[in-house]
C-alpha cells in the first residue's frame, strides 16, 4: 500500500511549475467540420497532414475540400524555385498530377 500512495502523491516542483506557464498553443489544430476526398479516400473532420498519392499511370488525382477550413496541396521539389503550393477554400475541389500531401489548415 505504501507503493501505491508513493505513486499518488504529486510532484511538487513538477507541479508548481506547470501551473503557473502559460497555455500552451495546442499541438494539433482543431478539426476541420465535414469531409475531405483525396482520390477514393473520404476522411471526416480531418486534421493535420494526409499524404497524396498518385496513380503509376498519370490519371489526375482528385482532391475534394468538402470542410469548413481551407487546405494546401503542398509540393516538395528540388526546383528552384520550387513550385507554388495549391490552397484549395471549402467547398473547393481540383484534379491534380502535383503535390505531396495535403495539409488541413
Amino acid at each position: 500500500m505504501r507503493r501505491i500512495n508513493r505513486l499518488l502523491t504529486p510532484l511538487t516542483k513538477a507541479t508548481a511549475k506547470a501551473t503557473t506557464r502559460d497555455p500552451a498553443t495546442p499541438a494539433h489544430p482543431a478539426p476541420a467540420s465535414g469531409f475531405l476526398t483525396i482520390g477514393s479516400t473520404t476522411y471526416i473532420n480531418p486534421a493535420g497532414t494526409y499524404p497524396l498519392f498518385h496513380s503509376a499511370d498519370g490519371t489526375l488525382t482528385p482532391v475534394i475540400n468538402d470542410t469548413d477550413h481551407p487546405i494546401t496541396i503542398i509540393t516538395e521539389s528540388d526546383h528552384s524555385p520550387p513550385p507554388a503550393d495549391l490552397i484549395l477554400g471549402p467547398g473547393e475541389r481540383t484534379e491534380t498530377r502535383r503535390g505531396d500531401c495535403v495539409q488541413v489548415g
